[in-house]
């Protein structure tokens, strides 16, 4: 599970088409997470629908925010959870062994460790940068990455104004996937931001391989 969850990790929204998408899943995400936050229940079940279909053709993860019966209903391949949502236990003997169960920490490796203690597949630090998806969530320092990459042997995500400018710091840092919202899907070229976006960890990697 570890290996594969690395990479750009794409969040989307209501808000954006399935072309958007697609053009994202082509591109190459490790994961894809549907949040949506506003429409009554049929309406996501139905746009959740439409994006698991998307992804199963990419061979692509698909994770619901939140949302764990939604998620059993239609078979999707985990969900991602904040604090304040059902517990970790209670999702995972909902969804079984094999569901991606992430969950977002903030800015503490308190909650990180509970998490991994827990199961969780991946943790979640931030946010990093200004965000108009959550404009009131606390700021995070980076230097919590490279403290959870030293303690924790889990996979570990950058979220919050993640964009092509900004994202190698945090990957140089120890973050394994960025997750990114409107910096990836309100670009001009979703598939040329998301290309650029992948090669931050390729440019990452071949930093690291230099000889000392």
């Amino acid at each position: 599970m570890a290996s594969t969850l690395k990479g750009l990790y794409g969040i989307t929204g209501a808000e954006q088409g399935l072309e958007a998408v697609e053009a994202a899943l082509t591109a190459g995400l490790c994961l894809l997470q549907y949040r949506n936050k506003t429409d009554r229940e049929g309406v996501r079940e139905a746009q959740a629908l439409e994006l698991l279909a998307l992804c199963r053709r990419h061979g692509t993860p698909l994770l619901l925010n939140d949302d764990v019966e939604l998620c059993a209903r239609i078979k999707a391949d985990g969900v991602h959870l904040g604090q304040q949502d059902l517990t970790l236990t209670a999702a995972r003997n909902r969804l079984g062994p094999e569901a991606i169960i992430g969950i977002t920490c903030h800015q503490s490796l308190d909650l990180a460790r509970q998490a991994k203690e827990g199961g969780a597949d991946y943790v979640a630090f931030g946010r990093f940068f200004p965000s108009s998806t959550k404009p009131e969530a606390t700021a995070a320092s980076p230097e919590i990455l490279a403290i959870a990459s030293r303690l924790l042997s889990l996979p570990i995500v950058a979220i919050g104004g993640i964009n092509t400018e900004n994202g190698a710091s945090l990957i140089a840092a120890g973050a394994d996937m960025l997750a990114v919202s409107e910096g990836l899907f309100a670009a001009r070229d979703v598939a040329a931001t998301a290309s650029k976006l992948k090669r931050l960890f390729t440019a990452d990697q071949s930093i690291q391989n230099q000889p000392q």
